[in-house]
Formats: C-alpha cells, structure tokens, sequence
C-alpha cells in the first residue's frame, strides 16, 4: 500500500487499523509507506523501525513533522498529534518550529537553580577537558559555591551574591584560586544566559574585587643552598600532616609542578627498578602532544622516603591521601602549608622549586636541553623538539643525583660544591 504524499487536507482520514499496520510491517521494506491520510502516514526506516510522520504545506513550503516510533506511538495517539498539527497550521504555526520552541522551554525548565546550571556546564565540557582540569574544577564549584549559590534560581542571584562568594575564598588568601573560580562561575551565567534564563551576567561585576595578581612575573622561589636548606629544615621542623609534609619533598626533590605531585598515584611509581623513577601519563601532564608519557628519575632520597611511606601505606590507590576523607590531598593544601606554617608567602611556593632547580642546574653547568626536558617545559626550538623524542634519560640521571645530593647536603646546613662549568 504505497502512497504518493499529499497536503495535509487533501484526503479522508482514519484509513489505518492496528491490523493493517501489523501486516504492512511484516513485509515492508525500508522506505515503503502506509497512509492513515490527512498527510499522516507510517514509514519504515534504514533501521526498520516504523515511524509515524506528517507530511504538510504552509506558505506554499513543504515540511516534514515526525510523531514518533510504533508501537511506542500507537495509531489513537498518532491521531491525536495530527488533529493538534492541523489547529497549529490552521493557525498559521509551523508545526516542526513550535515543537522547537516547547523542547527550548523544557530545557529551560530544567536550569531552575544555579546547580542546575552548573552541573549542566560541567557535562557540556567534559569530553574537551582533561580528566584532571574536569575533577578540578568539579571539586572547586561543589566546595566553594554551590554551598552559597547552589539552590538558589538562577533569576534571583544578584551580583552582590557573587561578590560575596568571591570575598570568602579571599580570605583564605588563595587569590589565584578565587580569579579560576569566578571565571567559571561567570562561564556558568553566560550559558545561562544562552539558555535563556539570564538577560545579563551576575558574575561579572565581582571582577572587580580581586586583588591585583601578586606575582606577575612569576611564582617566589629562593635560588640559594642556604635558603632552600632552610626551607627543607623548617618542614622538618613544622606541624604538618605525614601526607603533606612528603608531597612537600616530593615537590623539592623531583622539581615536578604541584598538581602532578597531589594527584600522584602508586601504579606511576617504580620504585624498586634500578633507576627508580615516576612515570607520569601523559594526559595528566600539562603538554599533551608529546610522544610519551613524562619520566620523573628520582634520586636515592626521595625514593627511600617513597619506599617507606609505600610500606606504611600499602601502595595503592592515591599516594598521598586526604586525612579528612577526600581521594587525596589538594594543592591548596601544600600551598597554605608554605605560605602560613612554614611563614614563606612571597618567598618560595611548591612551584618555586622548579625555578630553583632551572636556574641552579644551569649555574652548575647542566644543558639547557637537559634541564627542560627534566621540567617537561613547552619547546620553543626545533633542535629541543628533537630531543624530546630520545628523553636523554642518562644525562637526566646524572643531573637528579647531582639535585638529590645538593638538597641533602643543604638541609643538613653543610656546604654544596658545585659542579665545574661545562660547555652548554
């Protein structure tokens, strides 16, 4: 019983019974029709799913307007969508634009609070983030400004809501902290707004209450013997959590940037290999295009303390977790501990080691390649780049040795000889 379409008015209707249906079903093939009239018909898809359209005309345009699957959709249901179709063209209503119009106000329904938004954002970028930035941020939203925002409807948040949001991660003196916040928080309302449900963005007069960036140049870090052993003493020293005081001298020892450092996990570790070493994913690195994944060759300092917390703690799973019951310690964390317990806010950072160990490692002579390789920095030149492929572990051993035994000599307070200058 094929069918040449016709105008939605063009024939009598309710020609159709479930019978008749059921038999055309058995033997169609893809692309075959049945008409009930009334421009209503049932098709048979690639896939051999039996689907109900509408075939209409309006403004002397045609259109095409999909009910829905049978049986899901039996023929009295179909029915009922084709007499609400001939009222909305009646009326002059595309058919195919209003139901547009009524799936956009459903999804904005559904963002009635601030949560909504949220969670929705977070969803929308997952697949382009990494892992790592995607949990980051997750984290951050759920502890910082959903307790404040989270229920409140997306209409009634006024910026003043906002701002005080961003006052309090202020006062932890976490400046950094607070400008990613906002920013993520204003990428929320913007897709609010984008949605419908905001005529303007609450979030960017807040802008305005953060602090001038303190280190535009860069994070503080000491670049002395004297300085850095003093630091490796005072933590030895200090008040700080088992889990803490380590990841601080996993960041000093392995000069391997903070959030790689708290999101450690034991797999990565081979400790017992001759060379031990912590072997990074790729993914959690910063640079993602390189062709493998990042070698941390840790020196014997370092690895006998590893080697003794992994006794203690069983080595699986996070390799330095949360005391107060998250999957492991945060970078904040590590970061307060400097810069309140340890006294070193504009001095030196977890970050400073790096600096530290770029420039002390070029005064004492060891090639630049070498020590950026080590750092897994972006290469600028094409004669690095090249290198990158090899990974010069030898040269890198010998150069986290030489680190390891200048940092255990500074914190024992003992004079460090440097190496003799050698040709770059």
């Amino acid at each position: 019983m094929d069918i040449t379409d016709t105008p939605i008015s063009a024939r009598a209707t309710n020609k159709l019974s479930d019978r008749k249906i059921k038999a055309f079903i058995d033997k169609a093939t893809p692309g075959r029709k049945l008409a009930d009239g009334g421009g209503m018909f049932l098709t048979i898809t690639a896939a051999r799913t039996p689907v109900w359209r509408i075939k209409y005309r309006l403004a002397d345009k045609e259109g095409l307007y999909s009910i829905g699957a049978y049986p899901e959709i039996g023929l009295e249901a179909a029915r009922a969508e084709r007499t609400r179709v001939k009222d909305q063209l009646r009326r002059g209503h595309d058919p195919v634009q209003e139901r547009r119009v009524e799936r956009a106000k459903a999804t904005r329904e559904s963002f009635e609070t601030f949560s909504d938004a949220a969670m929705a954002w977070l969803e929308k970028n997952r697949k382009r983030w990494s892992a790592i930035h995607y949990n980051k941020s997750k984290r951050a939203i759920e502890r910082d400004v959903l307790p404040r925002l989270g229920n409140l409807p997306l209409a009634q948040i006024e910026p003043v809501m906002v701002t005080n949001m961003v006052k309090a991660i202020l006062s932890r003196g976490v400046r950094e902290t607070a400008a990613k916040i906002l920013q993520h928080v204003t990428d929320i309302f913007e897709y609010a707004r984008a949605h419908g449900l905001r005529s303007d963005n609450p979030a960017t007069p807040a802008q305005t209450v953060l602090p001038p960036s303190e280190t535009p140049k860069g994070r503080p870090a000491f670049l002395t013997w004297p300085e850095l052993g003093g630091v490796l003493r005072g933590a030895e020293a200090a008040h700080l959590s088992p889990a803490v005081r380590l990841a601080h001298r996993l960041c000093a020892f392995s000069a391997t940037r903070i959030s790689n450092v708290v999101e450690a996990e034991w797999p990565e570790f081979h400790l017992d290999d001759e060379t031990p070493m912590w072997i990074i994913p790729r993914q959690k690195m910063k640079a993602k295009d390189r062709h493998h994944d990042h070698k941390v060759i840790l020196g014997p300092t370092i690895a006998a303390e590893l080697h003794s917390w992994r006794d203690t703690k069983g080595g699986k799973g996070y390799v330095f977790p949360s005391p107060q019951g998250g999957k492991h310690i945060t970078r904040e964390a590590l970061e307060k501990a400097y810069r309140e317990t340890l006294g070193l806010a504009d001095k030196h950072s977890p970050h400073g080691w790096r600096s530290a160990f770029s420039t002390l490692a070029r005064d004492n002579g060891f090639e630049r390649d070498v020590v950026e390789l080590t750092l897994d920095h972006v290469h600028e030149s094409d004669v690095v780049r090249a290198y990158d492929r090899g990974e010069r572990l030898e040269q890198r051993a010998k150069l986290m040795a030489w680190w390891d035994a200048q940092l255990t000599q500074g914190q024992r307070g003992a004079d460090v000889v440097p190496l003799a200058k050698r040709k770059a």
